[in-house]
């Protein structure tokens, strides 16, 4: 076969080794849709003995509305159940691959896409970036590494150090070390891990034109909302929540965007201006910017409160039972 012609059936068995499965508005899904057309500006070898297709140069593959570039692709197959006596015969399946590029008479199935070197995944609305990714079509779960992780939606940016996960099969996104989100409003929450929960797109029809997730409005309140609406946000280990006039910090975190409120728990502090309260819970509504120290069974909450602080002036609103702000020349404790 020439290098031509392997080039060419190298990219129709890419396309035909699909299941069949609804396309679904899952934001960088690459686990449902129709077939995977993969191109390279430096060709694509197809490794028959080891089952992996690999394009080179300016890789990209192209599932339903879901588009992958990167410096380097690797597609692994495997026979599909059934059909491992077929796959005793490379030519077999290979020819059978040829005769229809929209069918599966081979009796093959992708199932790990591998992309290196300056990646690039995004759909209508999201995209995500970093140096190296797996997608695992079995588990619905695309894990990234490298530097500058980054996940960007209408609404927000998600980075992190080590690896940034999307699960689409149990819509959730974790990014893990020294993880940030920032919304499109201002508001911050950041953690060692972050952990992202979202509710399920439209289902498409098989077949069907794939409809880009309609971006949310402005004045949203659901940070990562573009394909699914984020249910809850988890953070864990070195908490921080931060709107405008205050700066919480605890060991772990639940934010609930649809009431705007993050709980914070463990060894938690509110700084606002010079001032520093301190427990072991607070509520932050990052709606209002407003604060809360909770204090637990039997426990005082405690804190310092600079005296000529302008922020004093709302410390003592939005933290129940702070001591109240003096007068401006009034020391602490009254006058003497």
């Amino acid at each position: 076969m020439t290098a031509g012609r392997l080039f060419g059936a190298a990219a129709l068995a890419v396309m035909a080794m699909v299941a069949g499965h609804a396309a679904r508005a899952q934001q960088l899904d690459l686990a449902h849709g129709g077939p995977i057309a993969i191109t390279a500006s430096d060709g694509i070898e197809w490794r028959q003995a080891e089952r992996e297709v690999i394009a080179r140069g300016n890789a990209r593959a192209v599932r339903s509305n879901v588009t992958v570039t990167a410096d380097r692709l690797i597609a692994f197959y495997r026979p599909k159940a059934g059909t491992a006596g077929a796959a005793a015969q490379p030519a077999t399946p290979a020819q059978g691959m040829l005769n229809d590029g929209t069918s599966d008479t081979g009796g093959n199935e992708i199932y790990r896409v591998q992309a290196e070197g300056n990646v690039h995944i995004f759909t209508a609305t999201d995209q995500a970036q970093g140096d190296r990714a797996v997608y695992d079509l079995d588990q619905a779960v695309l894990v990234m590494t490298g530097r500058d992780l980054k996940l960007t939606t209408p609404n927000d940016v998600l980075t992190s150090r080590d690896t940034l996960e999307y699960w689409s099969q149990k819509h959730m996104a974790v990014a893990r070390g020294n993880a940030v989100v920032v919304t499109s409003d201002g508001r911050r929450l950041a953690a060692d891990t972050l952990v992202a929960y979202t509710t399920e797109g439209t289902p498409q029809p098989q077949g069907a034109t794939p409809v880009a997730a309609k971006p949310a409005q402005p004045n949203s309140d659901d940070p990562l909302a573009a394909s699914g609406k984020l249910e809850k946000m988890e953070a864990y280990g070195n908490v921080s929540v931060r709107t405008p006039t205050d700066t919480a910090t605890g060991d772990r975190a639940v934010y609930v965007p649809d009431t705007g409120i993050a709980r914070l728990a463990g060894r938690v502090r509110i700084t606002r201006g010079q001032n520093q309260l301190e427990g072991s819970e607070a509520e932050v509504n990052m709606k209002t910017g407003i604060s809360r120290l909770l204090s637990g069974t039997g426990e005082r909450v405690q804190g310092l409160v600079l005296p000529n602080d302008a922020s004093n002036q709302q410390l003592g609103k939005s933290v129940p039972g702070a001591p109240p702000a003096p007068a401006p020349g009034v020391p602490p404790g009254g006058p003497k």
